[in-house]
């Protein structure tokens, strides 16, 4: 994500800057047990166009965690994160595995 995230009203604007969605993106995978995103700034995209977002998410899994639980796991809390915050519709979140500790 380049820009930031603007949503105008007849009140004023309201701006989501790139470091704040990085942030919230993080915290909501690592809230899931034996998920960590060891670099967010790295790791973690998130682009929208027209209202809808997409995320991409690198983690390190805690080595005897189910791979694909896990990140069916943070698919599910990123997307409600960023949806709950942003109200942009959330198309995907790709997750990648990167390590395993």
């Amino acid at each position: 994500m380049i820009e930031p995230l603007v949503f105008r009203g007849p009140e004023g604007s309201i701006t989501v800057t790139t470091g704040a969605l990085t942030r919230l993106v993080a915290h909501a995978a690592q809230t899931v047990d034996g998920a960590r995103v060891r670099r967010p700034k790295r790791a973690v995209e998130v682009t929208w166009e027209e209202g809808r977002a997409s995320v991409s998410v690198g983690l390190s899994a805690r080595h005897g965690v189910s791979l694909p639980e896990l990140a069916r796991s943070v698919q599910e809390r990123v997307a409600g994160a960023v949806a709950g915050v942003s109200g942009l519709e959330v198309e995907r979140v790709d997750i990648e595995i990167d390590e395993i500790a």
